[in-house]
C-alpha cells in the first residue's frame, strides 16, 4: 500500500493506493490487448478481404497462407471468423477487467493455438526460407504461449480491488 498526504491549506488529505496484484493486473491487461489486437485484425482481414489474407498474409511482403496450399474462400473466410470469435472474448475480457473471463479467454487461444503450432511445425511448405518457416513458428507460438501466460497470471480475484477515497483531515483554525 502507498500512502500520500498533500496539504490542502487548512488540513491534510491523505490519498492511499493499494498495490494488490497490480503487476499481475497491467500484464493481464496487456496481453489481453495483444491477443484482442491479433484476434480483430486477422480476423476482419480475412473475413472482409478472404483472397487478400491468403495471398499476403501475415504483410510486410511474407506470405505464409499462400504457400501451405491452394486458394478456398470458405476456409480463409471461416479462419477469419474464428479469429474473430477469439478476438471478441479478449476483448470482452479486457474491457470487463474479469480475472474469470481472462482465464477462460487464455484457455480458447491455448486450445486453439496447441494444435495451431503442432500443424506449422510439423508442415513445412517446400516454398517459405528458413528464416520465413522460423517467423509462422514464432508467430504460431506466440498465442498459445500468451494464453497459457494469461492461466498463470490472472489474479485470484476476479475484479482489481478498488482505490479507498482519499480523506481529508482539516485542522481547527484559531
Amino acid at each position: 500500500m502507498r500512502i500520500s498526504l498533500r496539504g490542502t491549506g487548512d488540513g491534510v488529505r491523505v490519498s492511499m493506493r493499494l498495490e494488490i496484484n497490480r503487476r499481475r493486473w497491467i500484464a493481464l491487461l496487456i496481453m489481453l490487448g495483444v491477443l484482442t489486437a491479433t484476434g480483430v485484425i486477422t480476423g476482419l482481414w480475412a473475413v472482409v478481404a478472404p483472397e487478400s489474407f491468403y495471398t499476403s498474409f501475415p504483410g510486410f511482403g511474407l506470405h505464409w497462407v499462400r504457400a501451405d496450399g491452394p486458394y478456398n474462400h470458405h476456409l480463409a473466410g471461416d479462419v477469419g471468423a474464428f479469429f474473430l470469435a477469439l478476438g471478441a472474448i479478449s476483448a470482452a475480457a479486457l474491457y470487463y477487467r474479469d480475472s474469470v473471463i481472462a482465464r477462460v479467454t487464455g484457455l480458447a487461444w491455448l486450445v486453439f493455438g496447441v494444435p495451431h503450432f503442432i500443424y506449422h511445425a510439423f508442415h513445412r511448405p517446400p516454398t517459405l526460407s528458413g528464416l520465413n518457416f522460423t517467423l509462422e513458428l514464432l508467430a504460431a507460438l506466440a498465442m498459445p504461449a500468451l494464453g497459457l501466460a494469461i492461466l498463470f497470471v490472472a489474479p485470484r480475484e476476479r475484479f482489481p480491488v478498488p482505490e479507498p477515497a482519499p480523506l481529508t483531515f482539516k485542522f481547527p483554525r484559531r
